[in-house]
């Protein structure tokens, strides 16, 4: 194990918990161990989160052998009032990170 990742320090514009959320989209069978080197987070912390994830209703496992699939609800709306009164879903949010990250990982032209 690499240990600890690094601290990022100052502000950013998404969470923690919707960048755990978009590394499960990616990959519905994702170890924590990898979301948490992804998301630069500790393991614990990243458990945390789909603990609340989960506890919210955004996010649902099942248990297959010893590794987790994950199920990602994306009909539930957005949990800050902005948006909960916008109607924004998970899927409207992960729509917009996924076509960020395809748009940084395709070669131009």
């Amino acid at each position: 194990m690499d240990g600890v990742p690094e601290p990022h320090t100052g502000w950013t514009f998404l969470t923690n918990h919707a960048r755990v959320l978009a590394a499960i989209a990616d990959d519905h069978s994702v170890r924590i161990r990898d979301i948490a080197a992804y998301c630069r987070l500790t393991e614990r912390a990243v458990q945390k989160i789909i603990a609340d994830l989960e506890q919210d209703g955004y996010l649902s496992h099942t248990r297959e052998g010893r590794s987790n699939t994950y199920r990602i609800h994306p009909t539930k709306v957005l949990r800050h009032p902005a948006e909960a009164g916008a109607g924004l879903t998970v899927a409207s949010l992960l729509t917009l990170l996924v076509q960020d990250e395809a748009d940084r990982t395709t070669p131009p032209g």
